[in-house]
This record gives C-alpha cells, structure tokens and sequence, in this order.
C-alpha cells in the first residue's frame, strides 16, 4: 500500500502560478516554500527555458546554474542557494504559463508512472552521486552543441521529477543516460580532435 504522496509536480507549477501573479515570476519566488524539494523542483525550472522559442545562449546560462546546483548537491547542502542575480531572474508569466500548458500532458504521464520507490537514492549518501551528475548534465547542455538542447533538456526535466517525486527508479535511469551521453560526446569530441589534427598537425 502506498503512503500519502505530497503534492505532484504539476500540482506545484500550479501553485507557484497561483501564489505569484506578477508579470514575472523568479526563481526565488518558486523556490522559497519548497524546502528539500527545492532541489528538485529548480531542476525542472531550469528545464523550462529549454522548450521555448528564445534567443541563442539559453544552453549556457541554464547549464551553469545546473552545475552550480549539482555542486552544491555534492556538497551535501540541504537546500539550494543561489546568488541573487540568479534568484532575482524573472521568467515572463505568459511563457511560463505557456510551457506548464502544453507540458502538463507529459508532466500528467510521468506521474502516473512516477512514486515514491527506491527513495533511499533520492537522499543521502545517494543524493552526493546525484550532484555529480547534475554537473555533468549542466557542462553538456552548456556545450555549443547544435540541436542538443530538447533531448537535454528532457533528460533534466526527468532528473527534477525523479527528485520531486522521490523516484529512485527514475533517477537511476536518469543517471545512466547521463553517463551515456557523457561518455557519447567524449567519443565524438576525441573523434573531431582526432581529424584536426589529422588535417593540419
């Protein structure tokens, strides 16, 4: 039998729309009442800008903040600090809204076969090994890689509800594509080394 379940993920979306109802919603303002799912919950966030339409660089940005967020998971923080400029952006509410629409039908099949299981891995020691794996995934969504950011992103997206819905099988799952799509670009940027040097050692 299963335990109560705390609020889903898209029950929090929700929630942060109906507590914020400025023209902008920060990442501090989404943030704040989340407490140990923070961590979590910010991974999604940063998932968020990823599916949009906007102007090139979002990759960067958005993989620097997920390596500061998996360095502080490594640390063993219990909750996720972020320095101010950080806290303080404002994502537009119409594009956040936009986007918790057309992904609540992901975000409804995710949950129907997301609970709380193998919940030891979501914390400590575990959640030290998840960190490292944030700062992997942030170093390569922050590479100049062409048509990388949907299939990271989704891959970060997954990584946030594992932890929001304390899912160990997920994050499992999580952490070697992670792996995999390291050990990938490793592959192919030896490979592109490789052939510069071939063509003008």
């Amino acid at each position: 039998m299963t335990r109560p379940h705390d609020p889903r993920t898209t029950e929090l979306f929700q929630q942060a729309l109906d507590q914020n109802t400025g023209d902008t919603i920060s990442l501090e303002q989404f943030i704040a009442p989340l407490e140990a799912r923070a961590y979590g919950f910010l991974v999604v966030l940063l998932s968020l800008p990823n599916f949009i339409p906007i102007p090139m660089g979002v990759g960067g940005v958005c993989g620097t903040s997920l390596v500061l967020i998996g360095a502080q998971m490594l640390w063993g923080m219990p909750r996720p600090w972020l320095p101010r400029f950080a806290r303080q952006h404002g994502f537009p509410r119409h594009s956040v809204e936009a986007f918790v629409a057309r992904m609540n039908p992901m975000f409804a099949r995710l949950e129907r076969v997301c609970r709380p299981r193998w919940e030891q891995i979501t914390r400590k020691p575990y959640s030290h090994f998840s960190g490292l794996m944030l700062i992997l995934l942030g170093i390569l969504l922050a590479l100049p890689i062409p048509f990388t950011n949907y299939p990271f992103g989704l891959l970060i997206l997954a990584f946030g509800v594992a932890l929001i819905e304390r899912d160990g099988v997920l994050l499992a799952l999580v952490w070697g594509a992670t792996i995999v799509s390291t050990a990938m670009v490793g592959s192919l940027s030896s490979a592109m080394v490789s052939l510069v040097r071939h063509f003008f050692g």
